[in-house]
C-alpha cells in the first residue's frame, strides 16, 4: 500500500511513500525509527512538512509522522520559565500557548509553520528573533547510538537557518538523529516582550528599536505582517501553498557586498576582529608592525531584493507551470494549483540563474529536498 505525500507538505507536491506511520506517542517514534535503522531503512521523518520539498517520484521507503504531544513545564530560576516540548507540537500552537501565559521569547517567532522538533534543526528566526536565543538543549534520538541523548544547544552548531542537523542540498548532516523534544528557556517579565530587535516589526508597532510591549500584541503584530506577505498557512489564500522563504538571505564578505548597487540591503553579521597590536614601550623600536592578516567582515544580503533587482517579480511563473512566484513575496515560490514537484523545482533553478547571472550571488534554498534536486 503505497500514501501520498503531497497532503503532508505545505507546498503540496510530492509522489507516494511506501509506507507511512503516524507516531502520537515518544515511545512510537523511538521505536518505529530504531526498527527502520535495525533493518537497514532510511525513515523520512515528517513533522509539519513546512520545510520539505518531496519530488514526483516520492519515496520509496517508510515515512514516519511525527505526531507526538505535549508541554511540560520544569523548575526555573525567578523569573524565568522552562519547558519540554514534544517534536510533534505545533510550533505556532506553541507560541501561542507561551503568549497566553505572558512569557517571553519567542513571540517574534509567531505564524511559522511547521512541528516543533523541526525548529532546531534550521534554527528558525523571524523579526529580530531567532530559536537560539531560547533554546536550552534537545532529545535526540542519536543515529549511531540508538538511543535518546540530551544534546545542549551550544553542541548544535546553530547559526543563520543551520544547525549541525540539517541536510544541505542532499548532503548528510553533521549528527544524524531525530529530535524528540526540545526545551526552552523563556522570560517570565509581567508580559512584556523581548526587546522589539527588527526595523520593520518596531515601525508597525510604532515603537522605537529596543522596546518592550505586551507579548500578545508583538504576536498580533507578527501574524499581521505575516499575513500580509502570504507567510502563514490560510486555505483561503491562494497564496498559501509554499515553503514559506525558499532562498535564504546570502552572507558575503563586506568587500563583495560593495561591488553591489549602492541600494542594495545589507546587514552586519559579524564585527571586525580587534587588530590591536600591544608593544611594550621598552620593546618599541619605533616602527608598527603591518597586521598579520586584513579581516574582511561578512553582512547579509536581501535574496528578495536580489530576485526582483533580476528581473523576477511578484507573480511570476514560467510559460505553462503552475509554480510561480507569490504575488505578496518574492521569496516564496507557490503551487498555484495543480503544480509537480518538478514545475517548483524548475522555478527555483530560473530564479538562481537569474541573480547568478546579475549579481553573482548563488542563492541557496531553505528546504529539505527528497528525490529531487536544484
Amino acid at each position: 500500500m503505497t500514501e501520498s505525500l503531497s497532503s503532508l507538505t505545505t507546498l503540496r507536491v510530492g509522489g507516494n511513500a511506501r509506507s507511512l506511520l503516524r507516531a502520537e506517542t515518544r515511545d512510537g517514534l523511538i521505536a518505529a525509527v530504531i526498527d527502520d535503522w535495525a533493518n537497514g531503512e532510511e525513515p523520512l521523518v515528517l513533522g509539519g512538512g513546512s520545510n520539505t520539498l518531496v519530488g514526483d517520484e516520492g519515496y520509496d521507503g517508510s515515512v514516519v509522522v511525527v505526531a507526538t504531544r505535549g508541554i511540560e513545564r520544569l523548575d526555573a530560576s525567578a523569573g524565568t520559565v522552562r519547558l519540554r516540548v514534544e517534536a510533534g507540537e505545533p510550533w505556532d500552537g506553541l507560541v501561542a500557548t507561551v503568549v497566553e501565559n505572558g512569557w517571553s521569547g519567542i513571540e517574534a517567532l509567531s505564524g511559522i509553520p511547521g512541528s516543533t522538533g523541526a525548529a532546531p534543526i534550521q534554527n528558525i528566526g523571524a523579526y529580530g528573533q531567532e530559536l537560539e536565543a531560547a533554546l536550552v538543549s534537545i532529545d535526540l534520538l542519536d543515529r549511531d547510538l540508538h538511543e535518546v541523548v540530551r544534546v545542549p544547544a551550544a553542541d548544535l552548531g546553530l547559526g543563520y537557518r543551520t544547525s549541525v542537523l540539517k541536510r544541505h542540498g542532499g548532503s548528510v548532516p553533521e549528527r544524524d538523529g531525530v529530535v524528540v523534544a526540545i526545551e526552552l528557556e523563556l522570560t517570565d517579565d509581567a508580559g512584556l516582550s523581548a526587546p522589539i530587535a527588527y526595523p520593520q516589526l518596531a515601525s508597525a508597532l510604532g515603537v522605537e528599536l529596543g522596546s518592550r510591549l505586551p507579548v500578545a500584541d508583538v504576536r498580533s503584530t507578527v501574524l499581521a505582517l505575516r499575513s500580509s506577505k502570504g507567510m502563514v498557512l490560510d486555505d483561503s489564500d491562494s497564496d498559501t501553498y509554499s515553503a514559506g522563504s525558499f532562498f535564504t538571505n546570502p552572507i558575503v564578505s563586506e568587500a563583495f557586498a560593495r561591488s553591489l548597487p549602492a541600494d542594495a540591503p545589507r546587514w552586519p553579521i559579524a564585527e571586525p576582529a580587534d587588530d590591536t597590536v600591544v608593544i611594550p614601550l621598552g620593546e618599541w623600536d619605533g616602527t608598527v608592525p603591518a597586521p598579520s592578516f586584513v579581516h574582511d567582515a561578512q553582512v547579509k544580503l536581501s535574496a528578495a531584493w536580489l530576485i526582483e533587482r533580476a528581473g523576477i517579480r511578484r507573480g511570476f511563473r514560467l510559460p505553462g507551470s503552475r509554480a510561480g512566484i507569490s504575488t505578496k513575496h518574492t521569496l516564496a515560490l507557490t503551487n498555484t494549483g495543480g503544480a509537480s514537484a518538478e514545475e517548483i523545482a524548475a522555478l527555483a533553478r530560473f530564479v538562481q540563474a537569474r541573480v547568478a547571472a546579475e549579481f553573482g550571488v548563488v542563492l541557496q534554498p531553505e528546504p529539505v529536498f527528497v528525490g529531487i534536486s536544484m
